[in-house]
């Protein structure tokens, strides 16, 4: 019994050595991601970073994801979402985060995650009238961001929000009264007023809770896909991305 386990443990180690070595020496997937404070942003506050000049909560899980897995990588934060977005899905050996995944999402992308996760609120001034539901929201005017997942939610639900290139030109609609509510995540929306030193908001109905995640072009191997959720799963289990290690998102 003990030669017969000996013999099935060594064919394990073999297959996974195997597996390992189909990845060709110099294969990489080039990542992608954007502004969107605090899990993935450029140091210098600008529209476009690569590697190192990226940082964030989500950013940091990625890259130990990818080390331990053994997997290159590159990674360039660019502008706008939108662009980025369909560029990954349509590109070979791409990948982008921090994406939810929702069911028209799942079937455009392989999935790694999740990564951390967020919730959808919707955001109004001090003085703004209290909503029950979403549905009463409908009876007003909504800032959201273009192609982002908050967006699109609400989009589905029969909401035509007034989209904009970047979330946060909500704050300034939202102060000049040219939107009534602005649909955005939470902690970002709070991470881009402390930024812009806005005051007089508050978050007025929280709607939805979704986790972020890893999307990887579906060109990618299985092999890649596997060896990073085990990576992932691994780091999870010790306490990346959760309240043990990142309080800031409790």
């Amino acid at each position: 019994m003990r030669r017969y386990l000996s013999r099935s443990l060594l064919f394990c180690l073999l297959f996974a050595t195997l597996a390992r070595a189909e990845l060709p020496p110099d294969y990489k997937v080039v990542l992608l991601t954007e502004n969107f404070p605090p899990f993935n942003m450029a140091d210098n506050n600008k529209n476009f970073a690569r590697d190192k000049n990226i940082t964030g909560l989500s950013a940091d899980i990625v890259r130990e994801m990818f080390k331990r897995a053994d997997i290159k990588y590159t990674l360039t934060l660019r502008f706008p979402w939108d662009r980025i977005y369909n560029y990954t899905m349509k590109t070979p050996n791409h990948g982008l985060f921090s994406t939810s995944l929702s069911d028209a999402r799942k079937p455009l992308f392989k999935w790694v995650g999740p990564i951390s996760k967020y919730e959808s609120v919707l955001v109004g001034l001090d003085s703004s009238p209290p909503l029950k539901d979403l549905e009463q929201a409908k009876a007003y005017r909504i800032g959201a961001y273009q192609s982002a997942a908050v967006s699109q939610y609400i989009e589905r639900l029969g909401f035509t929000p007034q989209n904009a290139l970047r979330d946060q030109e909500n704050i300034r609609k939202l102060q000049q009264g040219k939107i009534d509510y602005w649909a955005t995540s939470d902690p970002v929306w709070r991470f881009y007023a402390k930024e812009q030193n806005a005051t007089g908001m508050k978050t007025v109905l929280s709607f939805h809770t979704s986790d972020l995640y890893l999307a990887l072009n579906k060109d990618i191997p299985d092999e890649v896909v596997q060896r990073l959720q085990a990576a992932l799963d691994e780091m999870r289990a010790e306490g990346y991305g959760t309240c043990k290690k990142n309080p800031e998102l409790c």
